[in-house]
């Protein structure tokens, strides 16, 4: 998959901020000031502020004499830090790898997320009308992270085409690499005051004049270096690490950080009333690679006993190679925790409920998170209609089980078509055909009509047969709707008896 990347730059990021935190105000002209030398001084202004003249590093007795309406406030670097964590935070909407470009920019991996949008423009305009409301920004997406920064600082074009940054660099100014100050000084002395006019020059020539970091800032701007992207982490309250001393490569070890890790999230939880649900462990190799095993539950759980064992089970799939040096356990999904009862659905026998649902975590865990399913009864007359699949086994039934008709043991998700030979209106099928094969009926009871609810219109009624083949196999088939001689009848097969 091609790389795609997208910066935004927030030049007025905390001002832009305490703008809306001070509506009030009758002026948007703010300035963030910091002591230096004995003297206040500006560190950053207001969209509004830049506009009179104000610039950063002016002292701030000299732009309250250009503008003596200018609203100053104390200049604390970490209020930015925090805010810029926070907006990477929300961007995770739009990518799920984020990265901070400190102290006033994001940085986001959107490769194969922009279709989402139809295209690269659309997600574009849609990140831009939820922030344009609140903030001044620049924004602009290319294959590098180098190219997608030189656009969003120092251009207007928002989007490089895959394959062309090279082309939309050369116009712009040797800053736009990111390059030092005593670099841009030689070359702003040598006359090279566009990209263009260093690019096509051999990287030994560069090196010779400039030293290394010209060719790597190039080299990362046009695709020909790798730049490292250090995204964050998606915040998560219920994560839990484990640092091993030394590298961990048999099972008894992962058991032992398992049952550590478990103790410490199930305390906090048993404080908040909740119980898990949904739980990773991922476990980090001294080569790099990543083993990771999931568990469910049926119901909230702290029990540290049963959350082992359902990790246990799965143990075998994590290959330690050189060892793991890194535990981290991942809780997706809490729920408050349920109060026990010692009745299961309407049985008369009094069982541990907990038990059961224990049971059942390690059957699913075996068998698979699908082997086991609980359906409860709703109002509906079409039979696939009528069931409802629900994965918490504290619901009761709202309405009773229908009995007083029989009912195929499997029913098809939706009923599916089958060709078939009646004699007379009215009269069981004859024989039908099924996925190619042939079924000749040699008994039948019905029909049994079931009609659309009365409040819906776009369904005809359905009269059911079951029906019995030579091989002594039963199915529920039915014909829609009344029986018309000029129109071929359409008939159904929904489900098998036992």
């Amino acid at each position: 998959m091609k790389k795609r990347y997208v910066s935004i730059w927030f030049p007025h990021l905390v001002c832009d901020q305490m703008a809306i935190k001070q509506k009030e105000l009758k002026t948007q002209a703010y300035a963030l000031v910091a002591h230096e030398r004995n003297k206040q001084m500006i560190v950053n202004v207001s969209h509004e502020a830049k506009k009179l003249g104000l610039r950063p590093n002016m002292p701030l007795a000299d732009a309250r004499i250009t503008f003596p309406a200018l609203q100053a406030f104390k200049h604390q670097p970490q209020r930015q830090q925090k805010l810029l964590k926070k907006l990477a935070e929300w961007f995770i909407r739009y990518s799920p790898s984020v990265a901070l470009d400190e102290p006033d920019g994001l940085f986001l991996d959107v490769s194969g997320c922009t279709h989402l949008w139809k295209n690269e423009a659309l997600y574009l305009e849609e990140i831009s009308s939820r922030l344009e409301k609140e903030y001044h920004f620049h924004i602009a997406i290319a294959d590098t992270i180098g190219a997608a920064w030189a656009l969003s600082h120092f251009s207007t074009q928002q989007i490089a085409a895959p394959g062309q940054q090279m082309q939309a660099l050369l116009n712009l100014p040797p800053k736009a690499l990111r390059l030092q100050d005593p670099i841009l000084q030689r070359l702003s002395k040598l006359g090279f005051h566009h990209i263009a006019s260093f690019a096509h020059i051999a990287p030994t020539t560069l090196r010779r004049r400039f030293g290394d970091e010209l060719n790597l800032r190039m080299g990362q701007a046009m695709g020909q270096q790798q730049e490292a992207f250090n995204a964050i982490e998606e915040p998560n309250p219920y994560r839990e690490r484990l640092q091993c001393l030394e590298p961990i490569q048999t099972a008894k070890g992962i058991e032992i950080a398992i049952e550590n890790l478990l103790e410490i999230i199930c305390e906090r939880l048993k404080q908040e009333g909740l119980g898990i649900r949904n739980a990773t462990l991922n476990a980090y190799r001294l080569d790099g690679k990543l083993q990771q095993i999931k568990i469910g539950t049926n119901q909230p759980s702290i029990h540290i006993k049963h959350l082992f064992k359902l990790f246990e089970l799965k143990i075998k799939q994590i290959e330690p190679d050189l060892g793991i040096e890194l535990f981290v356990m991942e809780v997706l999904k809490v729920e408050p925790l349920t109060q026990h009862q010692e009745a299961l659905w309407h049985t008369n026998t009094h069982t541990n409920f907990t038990e059961i649902a224990e049971l059942l975590d390690r059957i699913s865990i075996k068998a698979g998170k699908n082997a086991i399913r609980r359906y409860l009864p709703q109002e509906h007359h079409w039979p696939e209609n009528s069931i409802k699949a629900v994965a918490d086994l504290t619901l009761q039934p709202q309405t009773n089980w229908p009995v007083h008709k029989p009912r195929p043991t499997v029913l098809l998700n939706q009923p599916e078509t089958i060709k078939v030979t009646a004699p007379i209106p009215d009269y069981p099928p004859m024989n039908f055909t099924y996925k190619g094969q042939i079924h000749r009926i040699i008994k039948a009871d019905g029909p049994e009509r079931i009609e659309q609810e009365w409040w819906t219109n776009d369904g005809k009624h359905r009269d059911y047969y079951c029906v019995e083949d030579e091989k002594g196999q039963r199915y529920w088939l039915f014909r829609l709707g009344h029986y018309d001689s000029k129109v071929p009848a359409q008939w159904f097969i929904h489900g098998f008896f036992a």
